[in-house]
């Protein structure tokens, strides 16, 4: 019973530093273009080499 009295603030500590970091991530532009990088995998390397 005693280990409730520590577990409940360190997890409601824990919550709060995620919610800060989502907020942080969101604020700081981490999310504003996902595709980005799924697109550039797609791009041909070899068309950008013109002297190759």
């Amino acid at each position: 019973m005693s280990s409730i009295y520590l577990l409940i603030p360190l997890s409601v500590i824990l919550i709060g530093v995620a919610v800060w970091a989502f907020f942080w991530a969101v604020d700081t532009g981490q999310f504003e273009d996902l595709d980005a990088q799924a697109r550039s995998i797609l791009e041909d390397e070899d068309a950008s080499r013109s002297g190759d």
